[in-house]
């Protein structure tokens, strides 16, 4: 059995379980990107009933315009002309299958990739929050508030973005709303404050601590002093910790979200991605364009406005938002 065939039996499964909820919401947040992309896929497989070399071009074209990045698609293609000539695939329809098989292969690339959270037995879990301004990371912070607090979880928020105007006050109103513990101060150092906030979290037993930071990347030597800093604090307080630093992209930026990851992956250890607003764009397909350069996987996608719709990262559930058109 084919890797296609296989994950057409998994998301069956999944469609007659729990998993069907979630199934749904990459369904649906995937629409645009699937709409521009297995369209013109099926297209191209009416236009060529036989797999030639202008077919090879034109599914370059397309795959490039999906945002899945230059040098993912060069090395997805010659992957793909390697096997369609050990195979001697001349089928378009039945090389529309290959095309999904490979994709999969290049993101999970022999991998045991986890979106899991690293979360700790005894003591806090501190989750360390980055990203430029404007990408989403304050409603991220308060989405996963919103998701840990439902789980049955203590949280606390730290503002550590002390400086920008109305940074502290915005994730303030985002713990009330979330109905979760809250400390800050504006205009200190954000170093100091993050000490003082995570002294009152263990003091009141929390379980679970979201930390917010600056996003002034046009500054990186600055910004990589100051995550240092933030760093050893956190280290020094709680062994171990931070146990994540999430970096939120917003997917619709597209190569400019490569460069962002590239960029604080130069400054501090990046163990997770958060992908936001990726039912808002057709470049859905950055996804595994992350991946390729970076190496750093995606822990949790946006798919809409709502509270819920932060939801963990699945490849099988991505793949099938991306092609379930063909399966």
């Amino acid at each position: 059995m084919g890797l296609f065939d296989k994950l057409k039996n998994i998301i069956k499964k999944k469609e007659d379980t729990e998993g069907q909820e979630t199934l749904e919401k990459y369904d649906k947040g995937l629409e645009k990107t699937r709409d521009e992309f297995v369209s013109k896929l099926n297209v191209l497989g009416i236009k060529y009933t036989k797999v030639n070399e202008e077919y090879f071009e034109e599914l370059e074209n397309i795959l490039i315009m999906a945002d899945i990045g230059v040098k993912t698609v060069m090395d997805f293609m010659d992957r793909l002309r390697k096997r369609v000539k050990q195979e001697n695939i001349t089928d378009t329809n039945y090389l529309k299958e290959v095309i999904v098989d490979e994709l999969f292969i290049i993101y999970v690339n022999g991998e045991n990739i986890t979106s899991k959270i690293n979360m700790v037995d005894n003591g806090p879990t501190v989750i360390l929050v980055v990203g430029v301004n404007g990408v989403g990371k304050t409603t991220s912070i308060a989405k996963l508030a919103y998701k840990y607090k439902n789980e049955g979880k203590k949280v606390m928020l730290i503002a550590g973005d002390t400086f920008r105007a109305g940074a502290v006050e915005q994730l303030k109103i985002w713990s009330e709303k979330t109905n979760t513990l809250f400390y800050g101060k504006e205009n200190i150092d954000p170093a100091g404050v993050i000490y003082d906030g995570l002294e009152e979290a263990k003091s009141k037993n929390v379980d679970v601590i979201l930390v917010d930071t600056a996003g002034r990347l046009h500054n990186k030597v600055n910004l990589m002093k100051e995550l240092e800093k933030i760093n050893k604090v956190i280290g020094n307080l709680i062994p171990g910790a931070p146990h994540e630093t999430l970096l939120i992209i917003d997917a619709s930026t597209g190569q400019n979200g490569i460069m962002q990851a590239e960029a604080f992956k130069e400054i501090t250890n990046i163990t997770g991605i958060i992908l936001t607003k990726l039912d808002g764009t057709a470049k859905g397909g950055i996804v595994l364009a992350i991946k390729e350069a970076v190496n750093i996987p995606v822990k949790f996608v946006g798919l809409g406005e709502k509270m819920t719709d932060l939801i963990t990262f699945d490849i099988e559930d991505y793949i099938y938002g991306l092609f379930k058109d063909m399966m």
